[in-house]
């Protein structure tokens, strides 16, 4: 038998506002961090959300495989058409690296 539960499901939460996605609809909850002067709004997305997409992650330019758990930021100040998506390490990683610089496969390193 299982414990009595003290109120019913659902009891003392409030309905979001309009125009507010539900946290749990991405698997995460929305969150502002400071970088490089900016605020950003950050989201982590379960893998299960991101069943059958697939992104570029700009930290390290690698793809994001479909199913994976990840990140995703935008600025506060912009809309969601500028959110990027990011390796759960490489968004954490973001402040150690440096800019990555694009070259082909037989330029030299200096």
């Amino acid at each position: 038998m299982s414990p009595r539960r003290n109120r019913p499901k659902g009891a003392g939460e409030s309905a979001p506002g309009p125009g507010v996605e539900p946290s749990g609809r991405y698997g995460g909850f929305e969150r502002t961090e400071d970088w490089q002067g900016e605020d950003w709004q950050v989201r982590r997305v379960a893998g299960a959300s991101a069943a059958g997409k697939t992104y570029r992650c700009p930290g390290c330019d690698q793809e994001i495989p479909s199913g994976l758990a990840h990140v995703v930021a935008w600025p506060a100040y912009s809309g969601v058409d500028e959110r990027r998506h990011w390796h759960t390490g490489c968004w954490g990683a973001k402040d150690r690296r440096g800019v990555k610089e694009r070259r082909s496969r037989n330029a030299p390193r200096y």
